[in-house]
């Protein structure tokens, strides 16, 4: 995940701090040095660094933090408020009206006509817009192909005349047939190029001066470092470009050049796209991403995403029948694939505070596998089966085991989680009822269930 490594360097700098018994002038140095180093291997800009480094140094030796009972939580708040300021707070929303056009620029491989269709979901889904998807990019026919699959997939209709008209007549006809058939915002997928070339950015331009639009947005490529900037500039040489769409931050980047484009270019970024699948990108908070980026998690992006993906009535149904005590495998297979709805296990942990660092030891590979597991078993039982498991004796066990293509001892491993997870329910509900639980149960399940939780990557054991 981008800015993993610089998470964990940044903790590191700041938990070296904590441990101090008072704030002096020199351990906030040897503290800062390492905060220096960490962003700059991270690929943030010399010169922004420099500053970052400079401000948060002012605020930090000021005489309220010196002498507070808390001095290195207020320089992670202070180091917190830079990163907002770097991301740039306050201009991040669309700037959308009653009839609204988006030009979608960038090079080939950023994802563009991916993001097109991603931002078109969100607004369908988020703000109540009916988009329309314009097909652009008249230079590589299997971008309109690949726009159509797209828009099919979100119902989002796409307006397409095919390569043989030129660019420019189909933006105007696209403008005619929107306003015809009611549609609020018109996304305009251009063609991607290599470099900027004189034709197509000319190109570009003549589309831009047409429609005037509301919002020109660069796709950028989260893993190319600094390399945000010299393009961010580039087109800002001859387009009017109002945001980023910073691609691929679920890579294996060091992501420093979205911290850099903001300060360097005066470009906000306003959408983050996490992955490949269409509900994969967020509009982007500095203050969220801050928060992620020094480990904090990211709650609201959480609990939205919660709300968005899962079904959130069968949830509550099937919590009221777990709390009373009516808990069957179906109602476990279905908070599984409740949660499996949110995305990977790591990307929840790093929206949990305090979560963050078990996120990168988590084998997702391994995860998704187990979760496959547990629902072909559950899906090989009988519905009696299902309902109580207490009736399965060694003969059904090798049946189930057979239709899900698994060992006898998974059956009987996926049986003990769902007894333990029963009784915690049960426990649970008596809590809520104002009972007392048994503490000598509750001590026995929670060190039986340690040790069948899903094992972790390690990077090496200690000697």
């Amino acid at each position: 995940m981008a800015f993993e490594s610089l998470t964990n360097k940044l903790n590191k700098a700041f938990k070296n701090l904590s441990g101090q018994g008072k704030l002096t002038e020199k351990n906030m140095n040897e503290m800062l040095k390492e905060v220096r180093m960490s962003l700059l291997e991270a690929d943030v800009n010399y010169q922004v660094v420099k500053d970052f480094i400079a401000n948060v140094k002012e605020k930090a030796m000021g005489t309220e933090v010196m002498d507070s009972l808390n001095p290195s939580q207020m320089v992670v708040k202070i180091v917190h408020d830079e990163i907002v300021a770097l991301l740039g707070d306050g201009d991040n929303e669309l700037n959308l009206t009653s009839f609204s056009t988006i030009m979608l620029v960038g090079l080939q491989g950023t994802g563009k006509t991916t993001a097109a269709a991603k931002i078109a979901n969100v607004l369908k889904k988020k703000k109540g817009r009916k988009p329309l998807l314009v097909a652009c990019d008249i230079i590589r026919p299997a971008a309109i192909e690949q726009l159509k699959t797209l828009g099919k997939s979100i119902d989002v209709e796409v307006y397409s005349e095919g390569v043989d008209v030129d660019v420019l007549t189909q933006v105007k006809h696209a403008l005619d047939y929107a306003k015809a058939n009611s549609y609020d915002t018109l996304i305009f997928d251009t063609a991607g190029r290599l470099h900027i070339n004189e034709e197509l950015m000319q190109e570009l331009k003549d589309i831009e001066a047409y429609l005037k639009p509301n919002e020109i947005l660069l796709t950028v490529d989260a893993m190319s470092g600094q390399d945000i900037v010299s393009v961010a500039q580039s087109f800002t040489e001859q387009l009017h470009v109002t945001g980023l769409i910073a691609t691929k931050m679920d890579g294996d980047a060091r992501g420093g050049g979205i911290l850099s484009v903001r300060s360097l270019t005066k470009i906000p970024v306003k959408f983050a796209s996490q992955g490949e699948k269409i509900d994969d990108l967020d509009i982007f908070y500095p203050d969220r991403m801050a928060d992620r980026i020094l480990g904090m998690g990211d709650i609201m992006t959480l609990v939205e995403q919660a709300q968005e993906k899962m079904d959130l009535e069968e949830s509550e149904r099937t919590a009221k029948r777990m709390m009373s005590g009516r808990f069957t495998l179906d109602d476990m297979l279905v908070q599984l694939r409740q949660v499996n709805k949110m995305g990977s296990l790591g990307g929840i942990l790093k929206m949990i505070p305090g979560m963050s660092q078990m996120a990168g030891q988590i084998d997702e590979v391994k995860a998704s596998h187990d979760m496959k597991k547990t629902e072909a078993i559950i899906l090989s039982m009988t519905q009696e089966e299902r309902d109580d498991p207490g009736i399965l004796r060694a003969s059904r066990k090798s049946r189930i085991a057979k239709g899900s293509g698994v060992q006898v001892s998974d059956v009987n491993k996926l049986i003990k989680q769902y007894e333990q997870s029963k009784q915690a329910m049960k426990m649970l509900s008596q809590m809520q009822k104002g009972g007392m639980p048994n503490m000598a149960k509750m001590n026995q399940m929670m060190r039986s269930s340690s040790m069948n939780r899903p094992k972790l990557k390690t990077k090496g054991r200690r000697r």
